[in-house]
């Protein structure tokens, strides 16, 4: 649309951010239900979050209304770094032309995608941590205990360096390539396919939220597993020289996860990782566009 890198970075941070603040409450739930069991066999354990509504209640009744928003903040900055440099990289990359070689959208919207997961990885750390607190009676996962956001950033700093903020990259780096390839790939061709049956009018945004359900069908398939591994490399307990004690990296994660919880505790959440991509995607590609028109 003729909107330099640069004005493509504010401008898609900003869009990240506002659709942050309408999807968070999917993000807290599906934290809670990834970290529900964690290594444990299924039907071995309590479960205080069941399905994504019922899961939104629980969250409810322990942390009150508010609990649906919890590190609404350092979502909010995850969202700003990550979507911000993914649109500038993808935009640098349609500038040079790369977007028009065969494959090269996927490609470019992969790589993009990386680049931005690794630079917003300390907020979604932080996110992570924020969003798995929660009563002693509902609690799923490692509880780190953070007072806030900038609490949170201090304690991590204070005990592990730089290198702490940047745990568990190696699991952000692969989910966001994966999703944000997969997305390009399929979001143009499921809304095409929408309007071709004629359920909705092309060029409609019911069409446009259509075509982002459909195609969070094939997102939600391929991220989730990789959305499961990172919330767990994020959330677990380290030592004092801040190696895991769960998990010792990305394939430990995997093969540990398989082997206990079975193949389908890769797919803890799911249903939240589905009904927030549609909706995300959606708000996120509107935002952008009408700020690109103002």
């Amino acid at each position: 649309g003729g909107v330099p890198p640069a004005v493509d970075l504010v401008l898609g941070a900003t869009a990240g951010c506002l659709a942050c603040v309408l999807t968070n409450p999917l993000e807290v739930v599906k934290t809670r239900l990834q970290l529900q069991g964690e290594l444990q066999p299924p039907g071995t354990y309590p479960r205080p979050y069941r399905g994504v509504l019922r899961a939104a209640g629980a969250v409810c009744r322990a942390d009150g209304l508010r609990g649906l928003q919890k590190g609404l903040a350092a979502g909010l900055l995850y969202q700003g770094l990550m979507n911000g440099v993914r649109f500038y990289c993808y935009s640098l990359a349609e500038d040079a032309g790369w977007t028009r070689y065969p494959g090269g959208t996927v490609a470019a919207g992969a790589v993009a995608g990386a680049v931005g997961a690794f630079v917003g990885s300390p907020a979604y750390l932080v996110k992570t941590h924020l969003q798995a607190q929660t009563l002693s009676a509902m609690v799923v996962g490692h509880q780190h205990n953070h007072e806030n956001i900038s609490s949170a950033f201090k304690s991590i700093y204070q005990q592990h360096g730089v290198a702490g903020l940047w745990r568990g990259v190696t699991g952000a780096v692969p989910r966001v390539a994966v999703g944000s390839a997969a997305q390009l790939a399929t979001f143009t061709s499921a809304k095409d396919w929408v309007c071709e049956h004629q359920w909705f009018r092309e060029g409609s945004w019911a069409a446009v939220l259509a075509g982002g359900m459909v195609s969070g069908v094939a997102v939600a398939v391929t991220m989730t597993p990789f959305d499961v591994i990172s919330t767990r490399l994020y959330n677990q307990p380290v030592d004092a020289d801040g190696t895991g004690k769960l998990y010792r990296g990305f394939m430990d994660c995997i093969l540990q996860i398989a082997s206990k919880e079975g193949l389908l505790g890769l797919y803890k959440g799911i249903g939240a990782v589905y009904l927030r991509l549609g909706p995300h995607t959606v708000l996120s590609l509107f935002f952008w566009d009408e700020l690109r028109k103002m």
